[in-house]
């Protein structure tokens, strides 16, 4: 199965060996307050035990007879940076409670899937996985099974109670009441917890990394999304916009710079609207004390904070909405060698009248005017894009408007996809599906044609050019070769020769493809 990628991660991916289709990936206090800290893994009071290093399950043995002596359990996770992210924090819970993560499913005692709503296909891949997983149960007494993320917070009722597939339904901020749920499934009573918090953002746990290479990390600074894009189910499914406490985000990331890592990627619905004021939603800040409004931390000062505090590593961030990127952000990328110059920034259409419809707060030449701002302070930052084809209503002329935008931007990469309804949005709600399959395939097709060329226009800039690479791990390309990323999010390959991974390696780009660089080492480099 092909997944519709670019560059660095793929959506999807298939499995030849096993016939699986596989997602790739990929400060304790509070400042306003004297309240004494909880223990951060108890849910109503009740606290856990054990904790212990894990890695990724990815394979399903043939053989489903089981003699399991210990707890364990195994995890598959879908969609996006965030839910990986997630199931690190399930993976420190399970721990403390006595669970050891398992590679191989016929030791676990429960079986997880963290899992996306965001598009169609996705839940459909999901839906695959239960029933299979509900077969091999059948041969077993003693499997749980439980549905974390977005669809359990939207198929709660039906998994559990109609279909019967899963044994626990835990939404994304009920990952705390896991074990309370598990002895509710034990017991056979109803075991499920969606309910959305205006508090919760994790910040008290250590996650366990999973299928890390000691190279990258991901750390969470954001909860939920408060832009209700008409076409999105994050808002439904995590809830409101809430910040967590920049002390726990400097803690975790110096915690993985003493561990050796090199990357930290900051993870959000929407990173720019970061706004820490001591705690709560982020729509409740214009009730908060002048005391805590002055004092407040917005993302372009946490960015500063992380960076400076942490000058031998890289620093990325994910995702911006143009809406929320303020120029102090931009400034804060260019004053500091360590942040890279890459953005993510989704625009979704090229149209006005799709993007009002989309319910995106900015417009066409907003965004240019982002663009040009970011090209202005960063020459060489480059950026990526999703991008949706056929919305409804759209017509040739708003496709055409989508094309020009792109040929002026020129992206990197982007993640592009046709329109795919999403029950209980509002544009699932208010309009009508009009555009056929037929077009909105014919429009994908063209806007995935003209960024292959924009991809090949960006690399072919770096022939000739030194690089700084971080090595991550063994080039697809041959045994001999390290696989890395330069500062703007571009994979490069080169000779291993006496490198290792974790170095930071200048490399001389000899040619390239449209998603690859490829060159020689000339030496280890003194910045990152």
């Amino acid at each position: 199965m092909k997944g519709l990628y670019c560059k660095n991660y793929f959506l999807f991916k298939h499995d030849k060996k096993t016939g699986l289709i596989i997602f790739a990936p990929y400060f304790n206090y509070n400042l306003m307050s004297n309240t004494p800290v909880k223990d951060p893994y108890s849910f109503n009071g009740d606290p856990l035990s054990k904790k212990q290093q894990a890695s990724s399950a990815s394979i399903l043995p043939e053989d489903l007879v089981r003699k399991r002596k210990s707890r364990h359990f195994y995890i598959e996770s879908y969609g996006c940076q965030m839910n990986f992210y997630d199931s690190e924090i399930v993976a420190a819970i399970l721990n403390k409670e006595g669970y050891q993560l398992t590679e191989n499913l016929e030791e676990a005692n429960l079986v997880l899937v963290n899992t996306c709503s965001i598009r169609e296909k996705a839940e459909q891949t999901v839906r695959k996985r239960l029933e299979f997983f509900n077969g091999i149960k059948k041969k077993t007494n003693d499997l749980k099974i439980g549905v974390l993320g977005c669809m359990a917070e939207r198929l709660k009722h039906k998994f559990l109670e109609e279909e019967k597939m899963v044994d626990l339904v835990v939404g994304p901020d009920a990952y705390k009441d896991i074990p309370n749920l598990l002895r509710e499934a034990d017991a056979e009573r109803e075991a499920v917890n969606v309910i959305l918090s205006k508090e919760e953002t994790y910040g008290d746990i250590a996650p366990v990394r999973l299928a890390s290479n000691g190279v990258s990390a991901f750390v969470t600074i954001t909860r939920g999304c408060d832009n209700m894009c008409t076409f999105c189910v994050v808002p439904f499914t995590r809830g409101r916009e809430r910040s967590r406490d920049p002390k726990s985000i400097l803690e975790e990331v110096a915690d993985l710079a003493e561990k050796g890592y090199k990357e930290v990627t900051l993870l959000g619905q929407n990173v720019d609207s970061y706004l820490w004021y001591g705690g709560g939603l982020k729509k409740d800040f214009i009730k908060a004390s002048s005391l805590q409004q002055k004092t407040a931390v917005n993302f372009a000062n946490l960015l500063d904070f992380v960076a400076h505090s942490q000058p031998k590593i890289r620093i990325r961030f994910s995702t911006s909405n143009p809406q929320d990127m303020s120029l102090d952000v931009i400034y804060t990328m260019a004053r500091h060698e360590n942040i890279c110059n890459f953005i993510h920034l989704p625009v979704q259409s090229g149209s006005n009248a799709i993007l009002k419809k989309m319910n995106r707060q900015h417009t066409r030449e907003e965004y240019f005017q982002l663009i040009d701002n970011i090209w202005k302070i960063i020459p060489d930052c480059a950026i990526s894009h999703d991008m949706i084809a056929g919305f409804p209503t759209e017509t040739e002329q708003d496709h055409r408007e989508t094309l020009s935008l792109m040929k002026y931007v020129k992206y990197d990469y982007g993640f592009m996809f046709a329109y795919s309804e999403r029950p209980g949005t509002p544009a699932a709600k208010k309009i009508e599906d009009d555009v056929p399959m037929s077009v909105k395939k014919r429009r994908l097709q063209e806007i995935i044609d003209l960024q292959r060329e924009h991809s090949a226009f960006r690399t072919e800039q770096f022939i000739g050019k030194t690089v700084c690479v971080l090595v991550e791990k063994n080039s697809k390309r041959s045994p001999e070769f390290w696989s890395g990323r330069i500062s703007q999010n571009t994979v490069a390959v080169f000779p291993k020769e006496k490198y290792k991974v974790g170095d930071f390696v200048n490399v001389k780009i000899e040619k390239v493809t449209s998603a690859t660089l490829i060159g020689k080492g000339l030496g280890l480099s003194n910045t990152v």
